[in-house]
């Protein structure tokens, strides 16, 4: 696979707390060890403040990041599967997918990006903070619903994630379920137009 710049890392087993930290190009893939039997969406790969601060890159991770992940983002695009408390806050830039849970207060004071994230339990208008941010269905957005399947296509490739397997199995059962979250200034038919290096570079890997 092309590498946009920088180095590809790739690690086998859990990380720690500020993974990817000021990351400004490259991959990060983060998988647990083959054979494992536990459900990837509901362990966690990783801990907290992982992506403070990432201007660019990509980051795929085959299970759940801690708390405050991707804080000050404004550029790198990230595949979790599922995170805790105040995600995405104060981003600026990038794209992040996330296959399962978040905690609350998700996207306090997003001010650029967006976020596809599923909403499995229905409960994802009370764990985002409306004062900044505002959610839409993905199956109502045809182009995004395409590119979400891309997104995790690719991190399907980099992870062998099953949780990325099943969605796509039944990717229509799966994609009502979805929402994009972005800020409420920023009009929905610029994100697939205006974004950044990494999240341009991502959109041509998933073609």
């Amino acid at each position: 696979m092309e590498c946009f710049g920088g180095l590809h890392l790739k690690l086998t087993g859990d990380a720690n707390d500020y993974v990817g930290k000021g990351m400004t190009g490259g991959i990060i893939t983060v998988m647990p060890p083959k054979g494992v039997e536990y459900q990837s969406h509901k362990t966690m790969i990783m801990g907290n403040t992982c992506l403070y601060g990432a201007t660019g890159g990509q980051l795929y991770a085959c299970g759940r990041a801690g708390e405050r992940f991707a804080v000050r983002n404004s550029g790198c695009s990230a595949v979790v599967e599922g995170t805790g408390d105040h995600a995405c806050e104060y981003m600026t830039g990038g794209i992040v997918t996330i296959l399962g849970d978040i905690g609350v207060n998700f996207g306090a004071g997003m001010t650029g990006g967006f976020a596809y994230v599923l909403d499995s339990k229905s409960d994802l208008d009370i764990r985002i903070n409306p004062e900044s941010i505002e959610m839409l269905a993905i199956d109502e957005l045809s182009i995004h619903k395409e590119h979400l399947r891309g997104i995790i296509n690719h991190h399907l490739e980099e992870t062998g994630s099953l949780r990325a397997q099943e969605i796509l199995q039944d990717f229509d059962k799966f994609a009502p379920l979805f929402k994009l979250i972005k800020p409420t200034a920023t009009d929905v038919k610029t994100l697939l137009g205006h974004r950044s290096r990494s999240s341009a570079e991502l959109r041509v890997q998933a073609q």
